[in-house]
């Protein structure tokens, strides 16, 4: 079964990139330099920042449903990141690293499944997952610090 991991768009936060810290301050976002790699996972484009690059931590509506699943997380954004991860049947490294979190939504945004898994495993739960067919997309979510990771859809 296909499927397609795609990272989140850098049109909502590129007003933050170059801020200083007082005006992050203000939106609730705080600038960190990677000082290790791993460590650093970027949203945008799906990987590892490396050490000495810059990203935002910020709150993110990763569940904008309108459902008791509506859901916000603590999420790292690369400043200056432009490429939006978006591949079929290809799960980035920086997934493949980490214990994850798996949730089964519909389409109106109701949890329907969700289970754990080790990131070098993955492509199984996203299968067994997806073989209901009332599942439109799945949420990964780092399992440890709940962070989300991205969105897998049906390709």
């Amino acid at each position: 079964m296909d499927f397609r991991v795609v990272g989140l768009s850098p049109e909502p936060f590129r007003h933050l990139y170059g801020l200083s810290e007082r005006d992050l301050a203000t939106h609730g976002v705080i600038r960190y330099v990677a000082n290790e790699s791993p460590g650093y996972p970027d949203r945008i484009e799906m990987r590892e920042a490396r050490v000495g690059e810059t990203l935002l931590l910020l709150n993110h509506v990763c569940q904008p449903a309108g459902t008791p699943y509506r859901a916000t997380h603590a999420i790292f954004v690369r400043e200056g990141a432009e490429e939006t991860y978006d591949r079929v049947n290809d799960i980035p490294e920086v997934m493949r690293l980490r214990l994850l979190s798996l949730r089964a939504y519909d389409a109106a945004g109701m949890m329907l499944d969700a289970d754990i898994v080790e990131g070098k495993e993955i492509e199984g739960l996203i299968e067994r997952l997806f073989a209901n067919p009332q599942v439109d997309y799945i949420h990964v979510h780092n399992a440890r610090r709940g962070c989300y990771s991205g969105r897998i859809e049906r390709a």
